[in-house]
């Protein structure tokens, strides 16, 4: 099942409509391509707070929906808060806890939004105020008893908001796999960093990735798997900084989905980053995700 809805798009404030117009534009290209079909999408409500206050601190997500954050906060989050803002963040999250739901009994499911990875226990940053995988994550492991969760993250961008809030939660691995220079310019700790210098290329990425894929999946041996499949790995990607080819986007997405299915292992995507000039060039490769689970027999 694939999470999809259209505020997403419509209700972002004035001037932040680009790039999150992806999100409708994946929607229709996926059922133009026929990747998809109506029937395998489903909207998201707005989330149960309670969910949210398992992952985040109490004080923090009540400023945010009473919207009394303070300059400094907002400023940090980057988008102006609204009503409007609140809500999609909620519906991203619910959208990404109800395809882990998903995932767990056919085993994949997407969000065409969410990768809010920046989003720490008590702080918005990058534009990210809720953080959709942890959430889901925390709701797995308190209500579906799920025993280890590994958190799979090929973002351009250090997933910092994750790294924080698992830190000390010993249940989740969290895998980071970024530029080093680049946004967040203060890091915080995931289990596993790889942080590349600018300008790597497919060959080297692909060889380093293998083999910490193999690595990872026998050590942590995990019960579900998040994969943030960030597009802003592209060359074409004007805050990248890495210089990644469509195909290497594709044997990206290929890997870490054959390691879950060798292995039986759930996984829940949701599509991070991405920001080329030519949004094309997002759009082809967000669908390529999709595409590559669909012709795995994963979706």
């Amino acid at each position: 099942m694939i999470a999809y809805h259209p505020i997403f798009v419509h209700t972002l404030p004035d001037g932040h409509r680009f790039p999150m117009i992806k999100y409708e534009l994946i929607y229709e290209q996926l059922l133009y391509q026929g990747i998809a079909d109506s029937s395998m999408f489903f909207s998201p409500e707005v989330i149960d707070d309670r969910f949210v206050f398992a992952t985040h601190d109490d004080a923090y997500w009540k400023r945010a929906l009473g919207l009394t954050l303070s300059p400094a906060e907002v400023r940090r989050i980057g988008f102006p808060l609204s009503k409007e803002l609140i809500e999609r963040e909620q519906r991203i999250a619910e959208g990404t806890r109800r395809a882990a739901i998903y995932a767990l009994n056919t085993g994949c499911a997407f969000n065409i939004a969410g990768g809010t990875h920046h989003a720490g226990y008590d702080w918005g940053e990058g534009f990210c105020l809720l953080n959709d995988q942890a959430i889901a994550a925390t709701y797995l492991l308190n209500e579906e008893k799920i025993s280890k969760v590994l958190i799979i993250d090929l973002d351009v961008h250090q997933g910092n908001g994750t790294a924080n809030i698992f830190e000390n939660n010993d249940r989740v691995f969290t895998f980071s796999m970024h530029c080093e220079k680049n946004f967040p310019f203060r890091k915080e700790r995931s289990d596993l960093d790889v942080g590349l210098p600018d300008g790597v290329t497919d060959d080297d990425y692909l060889k380093q990735l293998e083999v910490i894929l193999a690595q990872l999946f026998e050590k942590v041996n995990p019960a579900f798997v998040f994969y943030l499949s960030g597009v802003d790995v592209l060359a074409t990607d004007k805050l990248g900084k890495l210089k990644l080819s469509m195909d290497a986007c594709k044997k990206r997405d290929l890997l870490v989905f054959k390691h879950c299915k060798r292995r039986a292992i759930p996984v829940q995507i949701s599509m991070g980053g991405g920001y080329s000039a030519d949004i094309r060039h997002i759009v082809d490769a967000h669908c390529q995700t999709f595409k590559v689970a669909v012709d795995l027999n994963l979706l």
